[in-house]
């Protein structure tokens, strides 16, 4: 089957990478696994992170390509494998899976959506950093480990108390 994506040489896309199994938190356990797939696709496909959440069951992501160059599919695919040769094979794999030779790790497809405008870059950067806080695994976005949040506020482009309840302390 063949997916009609979104292609844009040098576009920004926004992403949504899911675990098979959402009751797993393998992201978070094997993050240093996860950010050596991405070093490694990143060298031989370079991409910019614009924005990044690792939750345990799944990725949210914004990417800017290079000039020219439109294929995050293939990024994904060998960030993926790269990241599934890593770990031990103790999964459950399907019967269409296994008659096609494949892990049972991640969910075979991802969600992506083109970014549009700067409006819509920020609306979606803000999603990314609040995610941590939506699915209840912290209060504040800024206590949450694996998140591009932390450059942000590093170089300032949000304070560490960005998106508070009033009162709370950072």
């Amino acid at each position: 089957m063949r997916y009609r994506r979104t292609l844009v040489a040098g576009g920004t896309y926004f992403f949504t990478v899911n675990l098979q199994d959402r009751s797993r938190d393998l992201l978070i356990q094997r993050i240093d696994t996860l950010r050596n797939a991405v070093r490694l696709v990143k060298r031989r496909h370079p991409f910019h992170i614009v924005a990044w959440v690792v939750l345990p069951d799944h990725i949210h992501a914004i990417w800017t390509l290079p000039s020219g160059d439109a294929d995050y599919s293939t990024r994904w695919s060998l960030i993926k494998a790269n990241f599934s040769r890593a770990v031990a094979h103790n999964e459950p794999v399907c019967a269409s899976r296994q008659l096609k030779g494949e892990r049972g790790i991640w969910q075979r497809r991802f969600w992506e959506h083109q970014i549009r405008d700067e409006n819509d870059l920020a609306r979606h950067v803000d999603y990314v950093h609040i995610n941590p806080v939506k699915h209840g695994y912290t209060e504040r976005a800024g206590d949450w480990p694996f998140s591009s949040i932390h450059r942000y506020i590093r170089d300032g482009l949000l304070a560490a108390d960005w998106a508070c309840a009033p009162g709370s302390r950072v």
